[in-house]
């Protein structure tokens, strides 16, 4: 399994963006983001940060945690896209646990954290959301039928005077936290749960 950061990287100090999620599974969503991130933030790799299993997300549903891993490294396929299974390996479930020991295991690093417009709506009911925000800068991402609501959001509107204008976005990185923008990406159809229902409609027709 993938080790961020032990496979050849230099050790002087990068711009790592980090995309957090179930990979439930991993789609071309994830790469489309992924790759926009490396241009307008200008990351020199994003890492995929496989969750174990998300406490906000039910069990039920959920594929194993090696199939989700298989199914990043299956679409990642760019070399400055690195799937991680740190959060399995130190045995950490919340952003912000994993977040400290990133920082201190990687200290001359800079970290971005990326999500989705609606993470940016649900942020206040994750552990130590506050820590978050003021551990590492966030580069929130639109997302159809979610962007206006998470802009108005208990989030944004808490860390509304640390808000940067999108033109800033490329020195997103160097800012100390809290400090995010909102960025509005081209669309991509690719969608989790339609890849799901393939997943079950696969394995309904391989047990007959």
């Amino acid at each position: 399994m993938a080790r961020p950061g032990l496979r050849g990287m230099p050790m002087t100090s990068l711009r790592i963006g980090l995309l957090g999620g179930s990979f439930n599974p991993a789609h071309e969503g994830h790469r489309h983001i992924s790759l926009f991130a490396l241009q307008r933030l200008r990351l020199d790799a994003v890492w995929w940060l496989v969750s174990p299993q998300n406490p906000l997300k039910a069990v039920e549903g959920m594929a194993s945690f090696d199939k989700r891993f298989a199914s990043a490294e299956g679409v990642a396929l760019h070399p400055r896209i690195e799937v991680s299974d740190i959060e399995a390996r130190i045995g950490t479930r919340f952003t912000a646990d994993t977040l400290r020991v990133l920082r201190q295991r990687y200290a001359k690093h800079r970290f971005v954290w990326i999500m989705g417009a609606d993470n940016l709506i649900q942020l206040p009911r994750w552990c130590d959301w506050t820590k978050i925000v003021e551990m590492v800068p966030i580069a929130v991402f639109a997302r159809p039928g979610y962007s206006q609501r998470s802009l108005f959001g208990i989030a944004a509107h808490r860390y509304r005077r640390n808000r940067l204008p999108d033109r800033a976005a490329a020195d997103l990185a160097s800012r100390k936290a809290p400090a995010w923008v909102f960025l509005h990406t081209p669309l991509h159809s690719a969608s989790a749960t339609e890849i799901r229902a393939n997943w079950s409609s696969v394995a309904e027709h391989t047990s007959l």
